[in-house]
């Protein structure tokens, strides 16, 4: 891949697997979703630190090969590197029966992108007085999914035909909403104002993934109820009886990235992220104090 655009690039990448969202797809018996969603969750890793995607590339590990379900992951994997304008250069497929179980496989990407040195997004320049905004989530995207099995599959003895009139969907229909992609509002956001710091929020919710993004000194406010949470995270705290803190420790709670600016370009960044199509929320502050995160997950 040539770099020539960039004087100084730095290469930034990010492995990840779907984990075992893997197993509704399984049984509903549909496998683009997962695809996209590996692509999707990989991009968003490395944008966080201002990085346009260059190439990705997958590894399958399945006991047998299944063409219905390779063609279906290959699909969704192709769509996702259209979305976010990146290479599909290649993959493994390695057909392993000692260790898979017939009619399972995992899904691993790994991606590259680059990003010039001198605008590497590392969160250093969060201050007392920065803006938190939210971009809202398509739901659960890929994490927690070993508690939803638990809840609706175990607990409740839900299938994934099980129609939820909560939902308007069915089961498996509302849990393989795919994961949202978020590299071309943000690539797009970069260009109008800078952006001190942006924490895509997956394992460890708001709490973990916002706290990872700010220098000591700086306490993130996030403020409850300032934007919209999905169907599917009421209901399932609802049926398994969880609580709350544990609630925004697992799941996203409908915001899937949070992006950290100066209060004087908040106006700039909401038009533009509106305009990339993004729910925007403006859902807390940064504030002087030991270094954490405030107001959710405590």
């Amino acid at each position: 891949f040539a770099l020539k655009s960039y004087q100084e690039p730095v290469l930034v990448s990010s492995t990840d697997s779907v984990g075992t969202k893997l197993k509704v797809a399984f049984k509903v018996g549909r496998h683009d979703t997962v695809g996209f969603d590996i692509v999707s969750h990989c991009g968003n890793d490395i944008v966080v630190q201002g990085a346009e995607p260059l190439f990705f590339l997958d590894y399958i590990g399945i006991s047998k090969v299944e063409p219905a379900a390779i063609e279906g992951i290959v699909t969704g994997l192709a769509a996702g590197c259209r979305e976010i304008g990146c290479a599909l250069i290649g993959g493994e497929i390695a057909e392993l029966s000692d260790i898979y179980t017939l009619g399972e496989y995992d899904l691993v990407g790994t991606i590259v992108g680059a990003v010039e040195k001198a605008d590497v997004i590392t969160g250093e320049k969060i201050t007392p007085g920065d803006q938190l905004i939210g971009l809202g989530s398509a739901g659960l995207h890929t994490n927690g999914f070993s508690l939803v099995r638990r809840i609706l599959f175990d607990r409740c003895g839900y299938d994934v035909d099980t129609y939820i009139p909560d939902l308007s969907a069915t089961v498996g229909e509302a849990l393989l909403v795919s994961h949202k992609s978020y590299v071309r509002s943000i690539l797009e956001l970069r260009k109008v104002c800078e952006i001190k710091g942006i924490a895509h929020i997956t394992g460890g919710g708001l709490p973990a993934n916002v706290l990872r993004i700010l220098p000591d000194g700086c306490l993130a406010d996030i403020r409850k109820r300032t934007w919209e949470i999905p169907p599917i995270f009421p209901f399932l705290q609802a049926k398994g009886d969880v609580e709350e803190t544990e609630m925004y420790r697992v799941f996203n709670m409908g915001v899937g990235m949070v992006v950290v600016l100066a209060p004087d370009t908040v106006d700039a960044a909401l038009a533009s992220l509106n305009a990339s199509g993004e729910s925007t929320f403006l859902i807390g502050e940064v504030v002087a104090g030991e270094k954490g995160v405030q107001g959710v997950g405590s």
